[in-house]
């Protein structure tokens, strides 16, 4: 066989006795593919050990009979620019999703990647995206709450239990378990987090568009030097949250006006 039939052979059909006979091929085109191979093996196995770490909370409940166990987090609550987004998400009980991990750990073109794998693995995923004006009207814990809250009993399943990422959520008949760290522990709540970053990030990239002196595209909203320059030249948007420092002190330009709530809640899944 040639070096491009081995290596399909490898990628279709690496059984041990077809790994056997080419490890006696000297060649050393040969030898460095079964390298390449043995490597890729052992990342996987690593891979798969770790996600499975990131199960123990899951499984700790579905051994104990619950099904549906939904994780929940958020993206965006230190911004001084555009909406709050929580996502939450219910996974299935035999699933791996290679990569998953808590949305600050992982590249922008990753987290793409993951969100197209999650949406299609899931067994259900909702998205409340939350505005400034709310943000502003509640103060971004209970704004954060009610959000997780509308997320978490949203479903078309019903879940049993809830792990949330740091926030302490009751909701009647539904275990819930505030997790600190728990995108960095919980593969439930590290999806989440992946739906809630990207949806946000997408938010984000569209309203560069409608506001281009800001950079929120960039940025994302946060008080980056250009961003404050902005905000000093141009004023605030409606999309700037004027209960947040140093937005809240500063004598603008023109005045903010009155923001719209502009809240959505998405079933996705």
């Amino acid at each position: 066989m040639n070096i491009k039939e081995i290596k399909e052979l490898l990628e279709t059909n690496a059984t041990e006795e077809v790994l056997s006979e080419l490890a006696k091929d000297k060649r050393a085109g040969v030898q460095k593919l079964l390298a390449s191979y043995a490597k890729a093996q052992a990342d996987l196995a690593h891979e798969l050990e770790r996600f499975d770490k990131m199960l123990t909370e899951e499984k700790t409940f579905w051994q104990a009979g619950m099904q549906y166990i939904a994780g929940c987090d958020e993206a965006g609550r230190g911004p001084l620019a555009g909406p709050l987004v929580v996502a939450a998400v219910i996974l299935p009980e035999e699933v791996f999703i290679s990569g998953l991990n808590d949305s600050k750990q992982v590249t922008a073109k990753k987290r793409e990647s993951l969100y197209t794998e999650i949406m299609d693995k899931a067994l259900g995923i909702t998205v409340n995206i939350v505005s400034p004006a709310t943000i502003d009207k509640l103060n971004i814990y209970e704004a954060t709450k009610e959000a997780m809250v509308r997320c978490l009993t949203g479903f078309k399943l019903e879940p049993e239990v809830a792990l949330i990422d740091a926030m302490p959520i009751q909701i009647p008949f539904v275990h819930c378990k505030s997790i600190i760290h728990g995108d960095a522990k919980s593969a439930s709540i590290a999806a989440a987090s992946i739906i809630a970053k990207v949806t946000r990030d997408r938010i984000m990239v569209e309203l560069d568009k409608q506001f281009p002196v800001y950079g929120f595209a960039g940025h994302k909203g946060y008080g980056s030097e250009k961003h404050m320059e902005a905000i000093a030249e141009h004023g605030a948007s409606i999309w700037h949250r004027r209960s947040y420092e140093p937005i809240k002190s500063i004598n603008l330009k023109t005045p903010l006006g009155e923001a719209e709530h502009t809240d959505s809640f998405k079933v996705l899944k």
